[in-house]
């Protein structure tokens, strides 16, 4: 399977509770888990994934999960509507072959891109994606943060009751990650952004993922005091219990 994934019209991701876990055979080595220094430019960040994912499934590399932060930039999925780009001179915009809608990355947001060879673990998109909605999900509950799927709408989302609602008959949510992906010969690239810190207003430049009706929001817009160190401790915890054995916490405290 090459090319990108649009998973808006899939159905039923939330009742696919019992396939969440996505693991590997048995005795398979742990996924290899790196964390970037600074900003990472996203071209080079692409370069990296596509020779990543065709040493995968060459079998001389691997699984990987690699963290980053960029600088602030937006990006196009394959479905992107040029209208959606409501700023078009605020930022960088770069087309990249994921699937989704437009994006925002920048400084206080943790990207995570995610290489795994699905013809180890499962040949199934719409059970690959539930689970990197597992991953995020059990990574929030470790900050008491309630995260949520929607079937008409990728990513995990919080409901904000505090806040007034857009849609008649329906509370406030706030979108706190995306998820993008992209399959080339069942070995997955891109990932997931989870919402640490960044510069919520740089998403007015773009109609986030094609949805107007609903808002951007971080954990610490949420009011918890959490650092990136945090984050990332998280997600490896969660990422282990979704998706089986990665390098180890003591490897993460020494990078």
């Amino acid at each position: 399977m090459s090319g990108p994934l649009t998973i808006e019209n899939s159905t039923a991701r939330d009742a696919i509770t019992a396939s969440n876990l996505f693991f590997p055979p048995d005795g398979s080595p742990p996924v290899e888990w790196r964390i970037a220094d600074g900003l990472t430019d996203y071209d080079f960040a692409v370069a990296e994934m596509e020779a990543r994912a065709a040493a995968i499934r060459e079998g001389t590399a691997h699984e990987l999960v690699w963290l980053v932060e960029h600088p602030p930039l937006y990006t196009a999925g394959t479905s992107a509507d040029p209208k959606d780009l409501v700023a078009p001179d605020t930022l960088p915009v770069f087309q990249t072959g994921r699937g989704g809608e437009y994006t925002y990355h920048g400084p206080g947001q943790r990207v995570a891109y995610v290489m795994l060879d699905l013809k180890r673990r499962r040949e199934d998109v719409r059970a690959f994606v539930a689970a990197l909605e597992e991953w995020i999900i059990r990574t929030l509950d470790r900050f008491n943060v309630k995260g949520e799927r929607r079937e008409d709408r990728v990513g995990v989302w919080v409901v904000r009751p505090e806040k007034p609602s857009t849609v008649p008959g329906e509370p406030a949510e706030d979108k706190i990650a995306a998820i993008g992906i992209r399959l080339r010969k069942w070995v997955s690239f891109h990932g997931i952004a989870i919402n640490h810190e960044p510069d919520l207003s740089h998403y007015g430049g773009i109609v986030p993922c094609g949805i107007a009706d609903h808002g951007v929001t971080s954990l610490v817009d949420l009011g918890l005091p959490v650092t990136m160190h945090d984050l990332d401790l998280a997600l490896l915890e969660a990422f282990r219990e979704v998706f089986g054995p990665a390098a180890t916490a003591q490897t993460l405290n020494n990078r």
